[in-house]
C-alpha cells in the first residue's frame, strides 16, 4: 500500500512537470494594423498574460489551452510586439504589426520657383502613411504628374522603395503655375511650383544722342522660350571710349530697360544681363 502511494505521488509530480513543459504560446507572424488577432496557448490551468508593444502595455488572467483574443484597437501602431505567458514558468514570443493600406501621402516638391526649360529642375518625394500614421513600407506604386496651362507635361508611375517614391524631371517651357500631383489609389496630393522666365535671350539695344548724352533702350526682353523676363531683372549698359569705360545698371520695367550715359565723344556701347551679351552700338561724337 505504501509503495502504491509513492507511485501515485510520483505520477502526479511527473504530470505537473509535463504540464510545465507543455505550456506554450504561439503568435501570428504578422498582423495588419487595427485588425483583430489571436494567440494560441497550450497546457492547463491559470496563467497571466502580458502584451507589450508600441503604445500598449496589457496584463490579464487567462486559461491555458484557450486562445487569447487581441482587439484591433490594441494593435494600431506598427512595430514589434511581445507576448509573455506566465504560470509556473514564463514563455514569450514576438510578432510584428504592419501598416494598413495607405490613406495619406506626405508629398514634398522642390523648388517653389524654377526657371523654364531647366533640365532636372523639378524634383519630388512621396511617403505613404495609413490612417494611424504608420509609415507604409510595403511596395506601392505612386503616380506623379506635372501639368501646366498648356496640358500635361510629364507623368510616371514609380514604385516605392522602403516606403519612398521620388522623381526628378525638367521644368516646362512656359512661365506660370506648374501643378505637381502625387496619387496612390484613391489618395491624391497636389503641390504648385511657379515657373519663371529663364535668362534673357537675343538681347538687343538701340540708342540716340540727346541734349544730355546718349539715351539707351532695349527691345522687349524675353528668354529663349519666348517668355517675358520679369521686371526688376538688371541690364548693364557699358560705354567704351578711348579714355576708359563707364557703366550703368538699369532694371527692366514693363519689359524693357532704359538708361542714359554721358559720353560726348565717339563710343561703343554694349549691354549684358547675366551671362547674355547683346549687340554693340557705335555712336559718334557730337
Amino acid at each position: 500500500m505504501r509503495m502504491r502511494c509513492c507511485l501515485v505521488h510520483s505520477v502526479a509530480a511527473l504530470g505537473l512537470l509535463v504540464g510545465c513543459v507543455a505550456q506554450e504560446v504561439r503568435v501570428p507572424h504578422s498582423v495588419v494594423a487595427d485588425e483583430d488577432a489571436s494567440i494560441s496557448t497550450s497546457g492547463t490551468g491559470k496563467a497571466t498574460f502580458y502584451l507589450v508593444g508600441p503604445g500598449i502595455s496589457r496584463r490579464s488572467d487567462v486559461n491555458l489551452g484557450h486562445e487569447i483574443n487581441l482587439a484591433g484597437e490594441e494593435l494600431q501602431h506598427a512595430g514589434e510586439y511581445f507576448a509573455l505567458l506566465c504560470s509556473s514558468d514564463c514563455q514569450s514570443a514576438s510578432f510584428f504589426v504592419v501598416a494598413a493600406k495607405p490613406s495619406s501621402l506626405t508629398f514634398l516638391v522642390h523648388p517653389s520657383r524654377v526657371p523654364v526649360a531647366q533640365g532636372d529642375g523639378v524634383s519630388g518625394v512621396a511617403l505613404p502613411f495609413d490612417q494611424f500614421q504608420n509609415f507604409v513600407l510595403a511596395p506601392e506604386f505612386v503616380n506623379f504628374q506635372l501639368t501646366a496651362k498648356n496640358g500635361s507635361l510629364w507623368s510616371r508611375s514609380v514604385p516605392t522603395k522602403e516606403g519612398v517614391a521620388w522623381f526628378r524631371t525638367a521644368s516646362g517651357r512656359s512661365a506660370g503655375a506648374l501643378q505637381v500631383r502625387a496619387s496612390l489609389n484613391d489618395v491624391s496630393t497636389l503641390r504648385a511650383v511657379e515657373q519663371v522666365a529663364s535668362d534673357p535671350c537675343h538681347l538687343r539695344i538701340t540708342g540716340q544722342r540727346n541734349a544730355k548724352g546718349i539715351l539707351l533702350q532695349t527691345e522687349p526682353i524675353h528668354d529663349c522660350a519666348g517668355n517675358p523676363v520679369p521686371d526688376g531683372t538688371i541690364v548693364t549698359f557699358t560705354a567704351s571710349a578711348g579714355n576708359g569705360k563707364s557703366t550703368v545698371d538699369a532694371p527692366i520695367k514693363q519689359g524693357v530697360a532704359r538708361a542714359e550715359i554721358i559720353a560726348p565723344g565717339a563710343v561703343t556701347i554694349s549691354a549684358a544681363s547675366g551671362v547674355v551679351m547683346g549687340n554693340e552700338l557705335r555712336i559718334g561724337g557730337r
